[in-house]
C-alpha cells in the first residue's frame, strides 16, 4: 500500500509538470495561469478556459484529461481504501482479540503496562505463555498491542473488566498499577473473585509490603529497593551479580534457571536425588526443592527424596529441562 502511494504522488507530481509546461510553453500561458489551468482540468471543476486555446492546445489538453482525471480518481480510490481498511481493521483486531480471550485458560492477567508491567510482559512474552494486558491507557495498550501482546484498554480494578478477562480460569496474576492503593483494592478484588489466584504485587514504599500481602498479595516487590540493592551488588560482589543477571535473564551461557513440579503418577517420586542422578542422566542442577508445604530447601543433599507435589528448582539447558519437565509429568519413563 505505501508504494502504491508513493507512485500515485510521484505520477500526480510528474502530471501537474507535464501540464504547466505544456500550458506554458505551447500556449504562451503565464507560469501561475498554466498552473491553474492544470489544476481545474485535472479537478473537473469546469471553470473553462482561462485564455483560448489553439488546436494543438486542445489537443494536448485531451490528454492532459485523460491521464490527470484517471490519476485524481485512483487517488481518490487509494485514499478511500486506507480509510476503510483502518476502521475495519480495528473493528477486526478488536472482534479478533475478544475472540482470543474467551479462549484464555489457565493464563496470567497483568495489570498496567508501565515500567515494572511492561518487563513483566516481556518476560513473558519471551517464554510463551498466554497472558493479557489491561491498562487504562490508550497509547499502552496500542504499545503492547504493536509489540505482539494481547492487551485491553478498560480499568483494571474494576470487577467487570476482571470477569472479563475470565479471572475465575487465570493461573496467576501481576498486580502492576501506579499507586498502592490501586494495587490493593486490585488484589482485593481478584481474590474474591478467585481465591486460587497466584498474585506478584509491584509496591512504590517498603512499608506497603505487608499490606499488600494482607490484601492477599503471594509475592511483593519493591522495583526501588530492588534496584538500589541491585546496584550495591553490581560494585560490591560484581561476579555474583553478573551470575545472577545472566540466569535470570537467560542469556550468555545457554542455560536457564526453572521450576519444574513433580506430578502425581510420576515414577520419579519417592526417589532420592541419589538415585535418580538428574546431573549424569539429564544434565540439570537442582538447586532448591520446594515442598508441598510450603517449606524450601536449599542445596539439597543426595539423600533428599523428592514427592509428588515439590517443585524442583533446577538450572541447565533448555533441551535438558524441557526433558526432566516431561519424566516429571504424570507416568514418565
Amino acid at each position: 500500500m505505501l508504494q502504491r502511494i508513493r507512485l500515485i504522488a510521484i505520477s500526480i507530481t510528474a502530471v501537474f509538470a507535464a501540464g504547466t509546461l505544456g500550458f506554458h510553453y505551447l500556449e504562451g500561458y503565464p507560469w501561475f495561469d498554466a498552473f491553474y489551468m492544470t489544476l481545474t482540468t485535472m479537478t473537473t471543476v469546469g471553470y473553462g478556459e482561462i485564455h483560448p486555446l489553439s488546436q494543438k492546445g486542445r489537443v494536448f489538453n485531451s490528454f492532459l484529461i485523460f491521464f490527470g482525471v484517471g490519476i485524481m480518481l485512483q487517488t481518490v480510490t487509494v485514499i478511500a481504501q486506507v480509510v476503510l481498511e483502518r476502521e475495519f481493521g480495528e473493528l477486526l483486531g478488536r472482534r479478533k482479540s475478544k475472540r482470543m480471550i474467551e479462549q484464555l485458560k489457565d493464563h496470567f492477567i497483568i495489570c498496567g503496562f508501565g515500567r515494572v508491567g511492561r518487563g513483566a510482559a516481556q518476560e513473558m512474552h519471551r517464554t510463551g505463555v498466554p497472558f493479557v494486558v489491561v491498562d487504562n491507557d490508550e497509547h499502552r495498550v496500542e504499545r503492547a498491542m504493536k509489540s505482539g501482546m494481547l492487551a485491553v484498554l478498560a480499568d483494571a480494578t474494576r470487577d467487570e473488566t476482571l470477569r472479563e478477562l475470565h479471572i475465575q480460569r487465570a493461573k496467576g496474576l501481576v498486580s502492576a498499577l501506579a499507586s498502592d492503593a490501586d494495587n490493593m483494592f486490585l488484589i482485593l478484588s481478584a481474590k474474591t473473585l478467585n481465591p486460587k489466584l497466584v498474585i506478584s504485587a509491584r509496591a512504590n514504599e517498603e512499608e506497603s509490603e505487608a499490606k499488600l500481602r494482607r490484601a492477599g498479595a503471594d509475592m511483593v516487590f519493591a522495583p526501588y529497593y530492588l534496584t538500589g540493592h541491585r546496584l550495591a551488588s553490581s560494585i560490591l560482589k560484581p561476579h555474583v551479580q553478573e551470575f545472577m543477571d545472566i540466569f535470570t535473564k537467560s542469556v550468555g551461557l545457554g542455560a536457564a534457571m526453572e521450576q519444574v513440579r513433580v506430578d502425581h503418577g510420576c515414577e520419579m517420586a519417592e526417589k532420592s536425588l541419589r538415585d535418580l542422578q538428574l546431573r549424569r542422566e539429564i544434565g540439570v542442577i537442582v538447586l532448591g526443592i520446594r515442598r508441598s508445604n510450603g517449606a524450601m530447601e536449599f542445596n539439597p543433599t543426595a539423600d533428599a527424596v523428592i514427592h509428588a507435589g515439590d517443585y524442583l528448582i533446577v538450572m541447565g539447558e533448555p533441551h535438558a529441562l524441557r526433558r526432566l519437565e516431561s519424566l516429571l509429568i504424570g507416568a514418565g519413563t
